[in-house]
């Protein structure tokens, strides 16, 4: 908003009061609170929105402000402030932009006769789920803590693991509606600064209105991804020790204030498949299991096209593996099978989604023999196929990051595809591709998923 349009508070009680009516559907609104008193003998108004604060400390703030006698009433609103308001969070606004602001955000604010100023109360509480484990990033050791919706929390959980002075947690808000709360974290002495310089301007930038799908618009605002190239811009966590962790390589972490996970800079494609609880075992376990993880990421996207390949070419396939080929008629081409079980796998995906859990097992159960014994037997699908593909289906859900899993999902498609039409050809040009995919896929640090420098 331009200067021109701030209005700044008066030395009129009155005028100030008409002016908080025009900014606030207070009749309109019920859990918008203005609430009057009077103060040492003079006027004043609360206003508060209900449901932020707690009755508790309401009625606490007012028995200390009631107690007030005239003769204790300094001239001066820092006076005020000093002797009579017990609260750690207290501030003093000077224009209508901020009361309202503030107001909105949960703050109680307190227009006084006599005071050319409005006084701010932080005694908000959020309305907030426990701190639970999440329910994707598992822990297999460690903290059982996840962050929740509140950006304060999850602040707080940083800082219990982080006890340095040169973690910074630098506020912002987006929004013009919205006005959400982000926090941009990281340790002042460990940081890239060119990437922390890039970061700040960027949400400085940012002209909209709202965030609507909270961080996945910040993210699509920051950094808009080329629709073609499905593989992620920033990784996602849910965990604190995880983030803390980020931040003690000497990465940035995004809190955005209604979301429960943390966007974390930069990213690679290391940095995409890694766990958290490869760092809790013993050397040699942790590993593994990223070994583990790297070669099934990598049969996620092969097998299937690589077992096209060679079923287009049965000279290919060396005697030892001959049992791999199909023996039962093929009544729909090999192609179509893969395609068709690929919708079916995520038709199921969505539906475990969307189904009551107690539900879940009984749909599982039925899934699994319509797909499986059934499917095989009325001739549609081939035993062999099957099998493949339930092991992709498996392997989907080693990988910690979810846009990832699906963007792994587009690359075997691609090559399912271009396998089918040219053939070896197809497979080799699909692979190059993918390789593009991957070293073309500039991140908001200027380096690729390679870690390479993009100009």
């Amino acid at each position: 908003m331009e200067e021109k349009n701030i209005k700044q508070i008066c030395s009129s009680f009155d005028e100030n009061i008409n002016h908080m009516e025009q900014l606030l559907p207070i009749e309109q609104s019920f859990d918008l609170i203005k609430r009057e008193i009077e103060i040492g003998g003079k006027r004043a108004t609360f206003y508060f929105i209900d449901g932020f604060m707690k009755d508790e400390a309401m009625l606490k703030l007012l028995d200390s402000l009631l107690s007030i006698q005239p003769t204790d009433m300094p001239s001066n609103v820092q006076e005020f402030v000093k002797k009579h308001i017990s609260y750690a969070e207290v501030d003093v606004f000077q224009d209508f932009n901020q009361v309202l602001q503030n107001v909105l955000s949960g703050v109680v604010c307190l227009f006084i006769e006599g005071y050319d100023t409005c006084i701010g109360i932080d005694c908000r509480t959020y309305p907030a789920r426990s701190v639970s484990e999440p329910e994707k990033d598992k822990a297999l050791r460690g903290s059982r803590d996840g962050f929740v919706e509140t950006i304060v929390f999850n602040t707080a959980l940083m800082r219990r693991r982080i006890r340095d002075p040169h973690l910074i947690m630098e506020m912002k808000e987006v929004g013009a509606s919205t006005q959400t709360d982000i926090a941009i974290c990281y340790l002042s002495d460990r940081v890239d600064q060119a990437l922390l310089k890039t970061i700040q301007e960027r949400i400085a930038s940012i002209q909209k209105t709202d965030l609507k799908m909270s961080q996945e618009t910040l993210a699509e605002a920051m950094f808009k991804r080329k629709w073609f190239n499905p593989f992620p811009k920033y990784k996602f966590t849910e965990r604190p020790d995880t983030a803390a962790a980020c931040l003690l390589e000497g990465k940035v972490v995004i809190l955005i204030d209604n979301s429960p996970s943390a966007l974390i800079l930069p990213t690679s494609i290391l940095d995409m498949i890694e766990e958290a609880n490869d760092y809790y075992f013993p050397t040699i376990t942790g590993l593994y299991l990223k070994i583990s993880r790297g070669i099934i990421t990598f049969l996620t996207v092969f097998l299937t096209p690589v077992y096209l390949l060679f079923i287009q070419n049965p000279n290919w396939i060396p005697e030892m593996f001959e049992f791999t080929m199909i023996r039962d008629v093929i009544n729909i081409p090999i192609i179509l099978q893969l395609f068709i079980l690929e919708l079916c796998i995520d038709g199921l995906r969505l539906a475990a989604l969307n189904t009551p859990s107690m539900l879940s097992t009984p749909l599982s159960v039925i899934a699994g023999l319509v797909l499986g014994e059934f499917a095989v037997q009325s001739g549609w699908f081939n035993s062999e196929v099957m099998l493949y593909m339930a092991f992709v289906a498996v392997a989907n859900y080693t990988q910690p990051n979810f846009e990832l899993g699906y963007a792994l999902k587009f690359m075997r498609l691609l090559l399912l595809l271009l396998t089918a039409f040219f053939n070896w050809i197809g497979f080799l040009a699909g692979c190059i591709l993918i390789f593009c995919f991957l070293a073309f896929n500039k991140t908001l640090s200027g380096r690729n998923y390679l870690n390479v420098k993009l100009n």
